[in-house]
């Protein structure tokens, strides 16, 4: 099932930016722009989890954060105030995450997963083309068929899917899959999606973006 997003945010372009990246890993969102518009529509809809500026019109994060509690939907703020004050404050409110501007795209999405596992809302079937990976079983179906992986390349190919359209660099895929204080070779990435592509006909899907890394898409 598709997770529900609201955006709250003031700054219409942080906003358009925040929805492109989430469209773009399959969350469905709703942008309002100050604190009284996300009242309306909490009143009205239902989350999966609130993006949450502090600082906004109407009633800002904080105010907003304390008239919206008894919907226990998740909410990670997302603030230019780096103060300590600020983050404990959003913290003791409730909140279960707190971003500091500007931050990237995919540290954000990385938030977003972690906070929705936390609340068991996770996708445990991930289904991309003609590929089914149950995150539960850590296990790979085609077509009804298993089809064996390595620990390193199963780990791999989620974070390929939960980043679809997402460039990641090499480096990045070796913070994710193999670890901070790994020291090897960039080029270990490189032998590992050469084999996602075989075992998984994914050739065309799997793009390798110039000097940067490689990208899953349709």
């Amino acid at each position: 099932m598709t997770k529900r997003i609201l955006i709250v945010e003031d700054e219409i372009h942080i906003s358009n930016i925040i929805k492109m990246n989430l469209n773009l890993v399959n969350y469905e969102t709703v942008e309002v722009y100050d604190g009284l518009a996300a009242l309306d529509v909490l009143k009205q809809e239902k989350f999966n989890l609130i993006l949450l500026d502090v600082m906004i019109p109407s009633l800002d994060g904080f105010e907003l954060m304390e008239r919206i509690k008894p919907y226990g939907t998740p909410v990670i703020f997302l603030t230019a105030k780096n103060s300590v004050y600020d983050k404990v404050n959003g913290l003791k409110l409730g909140a279960d995450d707190y971003m500091v501007k500007p931050f990237e795209a995919i540290e954000l999405l990385a938030r977003i997963e972690t906070v929705l596992r936390r609340y068991g809302t996770e996708d445990k079937v991930i289904t991309f083309q003609h590929v089914q990976v149950d995150l539960d079983k850590r296990e790979v179906v085609i077509q009804g068929e298993p089809v064996e992986m390595t620990p390193k390349e199963y780990n791999l190919l989620v974070v390929l899917l939960k980043n679809k359209n997402i460039a990641l660099t090499r480096e990045q895929f070796l913070e994710k899959v193999w670890g901070a204080d790994y020291y090897g070779e960039t080029r270990t990435v490189d032998m590992h999606i050469k084999s996602l592509r075989k075992k998984l006909n994914l050739h065309e899907q799997i793009k390798t973006i110039y000097k940067i890394g490689y990208r899953l898409e349709e």
